[in-house]
C-alpha cells in the first residue's frame, strides 16, 4: 500500500532518534564504503561514461545507502525509515507521465533512456536566479515563453517588491512570492502562451508560510504547475519542508524533490556524490511523493556543476536512474560564468548535451551560479534548449569526446569566472531585445560546436 504523508510525518515524530552530527559521519562512511563494494570508480578523463554496468552499480548503491540510512528530520532529531520493499513498491507503481500545463500548451513528461532520440522536456528561464525588479522578472518570462522548446517556465526570484528589499520571513516575502507568480502569469500571456506551466512556482518563496500564500489560485497558480521541495544535504528534511510538501500535495500541484548533493561534502567525492544523488532521488519518492525530480549535484568550492568531477557525476547518476526507474528526473545546470561570455556557452554546452544523451531533461539555465542579481538574459536558455534538442542525433561516445575538447576552453577559469554584464547592460529593458555582441559571440560559439560535432539551430 502507498505511504501517506500522514504516516511520514509520524516516522518523523517517532523514528530512531539520532544527533545530526552521528548521521552525516555515517552516511559519509556508508557512501564511500558502498562505492568500494560496488566497485564504483570515476574516470576523470572521460566525463561522459558508456558504462552501463558502472550505472546500475551506482543505484544499486545508491538504493542500499537510503535503505539503510533513510531520512534525517532535523526538526526532531529523528530518522524517517523505509523497508526495501517499501521503496521498491513505489517505484514500481511511480507514475510513468505526469501532465503540466493547460491547452495547447498542456504536454506529458515522461521518462527518457541513454541514446534516447526523443527530444527531451526543457523546463527553461532563469534557475531561480535574483532579480532586482519586478520589470526585469515581467520581460524575462515574457521573452522566455517566447523560446519555441519551452515545455515550462523556471522563473527568477524577486528581491525587491514595489521598490523595498525582500527580507526572508517577513510579510514583504509573502507579497513577492504573491506578486511574482502574478507578474508570471501575465507575461506568458502576453507571449501568446497562458497555458505554459511554471514548474519553480514560487521562486520568490523561502519560506513554507510564503509558500502556502503564494499557490492561492486568485494569484495565478494552478495545479498543472510544479511546486520545487528541496533535500538537506545529505538526505535531510525538516518540517517546513514537509509543509510545503504536504500542502502543494493536498492542493492537486505537481510536487518536485529537488536535491543537490554537495561535491567535497557529507557526499565524499565523485563516487559518492553520485550515490547520494540516487539516494536522494529515492528520498523524493519516499518522503514528498514527488512526482518529479530535479536533480543538481553541485562542486563544494565552485558551487557550479561544469566542472570535470561534477560532469562525471551528473552523467553517472543520470544513467543510474533512467536505466533503473521511471522516475521523471530532470538535472538543473548551474554554470559558473556570467551573460554575454563565451564560457558560458562553453559549460552550457558541455552540460546540457551530455546529461540529454544520458537519459534526463533538463532544467536550464542557473546562469552565474544563480547567485547575481540580473545576471542572466533570454539568450542562455535559448541556447541550451537548441543544444538539447541537437543532443538528440549523438550517442554516448560522441557526446564523451565533445566535452573532452569542450572542458579545456573553461574548466581553468572555474576558481574565477567572468561574471559577463547584467541583463539591462545586454538587453533592452522595454522589450528583452538582446545586443548585436551578444548574437555575434552566440553565432561564433554555434560555429565552433557544429565544427566539433554537435550542429546546433
Amino acid at each position: 500500500m502507498k505511504i501517506t504523508m500522514t504516516e511520514i510525518v509520524e516516522r518523523a515524530l517517532t523514528g530512531k532518534p539520532c544527533s545530526e552530527r552521528e548521521f552525516d559521519i555515517k552516511l559519509s562512511k556508508r557512501a564511500r564504503e558502498l562505492a568500494k563494494e560496488y566497485g564504483v570508480s570515476s574516470d576523470p578523463a572521460n566525463p561522459v561514461p558508456k558504462d552501463f554496468g558502472l550505472a546500475n552499480s551506482v543505484f544499486k548503491a545508491g538504493f542500499q545507502l537510503f535503505c539503510e540510512l533513510g531520512a534525517y528530520c532535523t526538526s526532531t532529531n529523528r530518522i524517517i525509515s523505509f523497508s526495501e520493499e517499501e521503496v521498491r513498491y513505489a517505484l514500481k507503481y511511480t507514475p510513468a507521465e505526469v501532465w503540466f500545463g493547460e491547452g495547447i500548451d498542456k504536454k506529458a513528461l515522461i521518462p527518457r533512456k541513454p541514446e534516447d532520440k526523443r527530444p527531451p522536456w526543457c523546463f527553461l528561464g532563469a534557475g531561480g536566479a535574483p532579480v532586482s525588479s519586478e520589470q526585469i522578472l515581467s520581460i524575462l518570462v515574457e521573452n522566455y515563453a517566447k523560446i519555441p522548446q519551452a515545455n515550462s517556465i523556471t522563473t527568477p526570484a524577486l528581491t525587491r517588491v514595489r521598490g523595498v528589499r525582500i527580507s526572508p520571513g517577513t510579510p514583504l516575502e509573502i507579497l513577492g512570492a504573491i506578486e511574482a507568480v502574478r507578474i508570471a502569469r501575465e507575461a506568458m500571456r502576453r507571449a501568446g502562451r497562458p497555458g505554459l506551466p511554471i514548474m519553480n512556482l514560487v521562486a520568490t518563496a523561502t519560506t513554507d508560510s510564503s509558500l502556502i500564500a503564494a499557490l492561492n489560485s486568485e494569484y495565478g497558480a494552478r495545479p498543472s504547475d510544479g511546486v520545487l521541495v528541496g533535500i538537506l544535504a545529505e538526505l535531510k528534511t525538516n518540517f517546513a519542508l514537509l509543509n510545503k510538501a504536504f500542502y502543494a500535495k493536498s492542493l492537486g500541484f505537481r510536487v518536485a524533490g529537488e536535491l543537490g548533493p554537495v561535491y567535497g561534502g557529507y557526499a565524499g567525492g565523485a563516487e559518492g556524490t553520485a550515490i547520494v544523488t540516487v539516494a536522494e532521488h529515492l528520498m523524493g519518492l519516499m518522503v514528498y511523493q514527488a512526482d518529479w525530480y530535479l536533480a543538481f549535484p553541485v562542486h563544494a568550492i565552485y558551487t557550479a556543476n561544469s566542472s570535470r568531477e561534477l560532469l562525471w557525476v551528473r552523467n553517472v547518476s543520470a544513467q543510474a536512474i533512467s536505466l533503473n526507474t521511471n522516475l521523471l528526473s530532470l538535472y538543473l545546470s548551474y554554470i559558473a560564468a556570467g551573460p554575454m561570455t563565451e564560457m558560458a556557452l562553453y559549460e552550457i554546452a558541455a552540460q546540457i548535451s551530455s546529461v540529454v544523451v544520458s537519459g534526463v531533461s533538463i532544467e536550464a539555465v542557473g546562469v552565474a551560479k544563480a547567485r547575481y542579481e540580473d545576471r542572466m538574459t533570454p539568450v542562455e536558455p535559448k541556447f541550451a534548449a537548441e543544444v538539447a534538442h541537437a543532443s538528440t542525433r549523438l550517442n554516448l561516445q560522441d557526446v564523451n569526446e565533445l566535452v573532452r575538447r569542450l572542458l579545456p576552453k573553461y574548466e581553468d577559469k572555474l576558481k574565477n569566472p567572468p561574471l559577463g554584464k547584467k541583463f539591462q547592460e545586454i538587453c533592452d529593458i522595454e522589450t528583452g531585445r538582446v545586443s548585436r555582441e551578444y548574437l555575434e559571440l552566440l553565432t561564433k560559439v554555434k560555429k565552433e560546436l557544429s565544427d566539433l560535432g554537435l550542429p546546433v539551430e
